[in-house]
């Protein structure tokens, strides 16, 4: 993809979250790139809260816990220094349980499933790679931007 292709993913829950954080900074984490995140939040101070956004269940739409973001929030957890709450003492243990084998546990969740049934196994293949990329999207101007081509 060229640089500079703006692109839109949707992400009900994310976004919900995303459009309420008012000034507070805003990154976009996950398995791929949880390292950089948890190195970039750092910088902006002590207090930092890591939130899985959750599904819908498509059945009638209610909130259903993700097992791949609550994997995601522990990858980005582990990399953090200092105390934990409880909730993310459980996200970090989470994940490092299941560390071994990303992919296959990526396969048998809820949406795992979905995105396979539906055509999309390459995705769930492509957000099973852990730690791969130094890209940190922060939220400015009612968009994601690559950290990195900020002044």
């Amino acid at each position: 993809m060229p640089a500079g292709t703006k692109l839109v993913l949707p992400s009900p829950n994310g976004s919900f979250l995303t459009l309420h954080t008012g000034n507070t900074p805003t990154l976009a984490g996950c398995l791929r790139n949880c390292q950089a995140v948890a190195e970039f939040a750092q910088k902006y101070g002590d207090q930092i809260a890591v939130i899985p956004a959750g599904e819908r269940w498509k059945e009638d739409g209610s909130l259903r816990p993700a097992f791949e973001d609550l994997i995601g929030a522990g990858a980005i957890l582990s990399y953090l220094h200092g105390s934990l709450s409880p909730e993310a003492e459980v996200a970090v243990a989470t994940f490092q349980a299941f560390q071994q084998d990303l992919l296959g546990y990526l396969k048998k969740c809820s949406s795992g499933k979905e995105l396979i049934e539906k055509g999309f196994e390459l995705d769930v293949e492509l957000s099973a790679a852990y730690n791969i990329s130094d890209c940190v999207p922060l939220f400015i101007a009612n968009a994601y931007v690559n950290s990195a081509y900020i002044n």
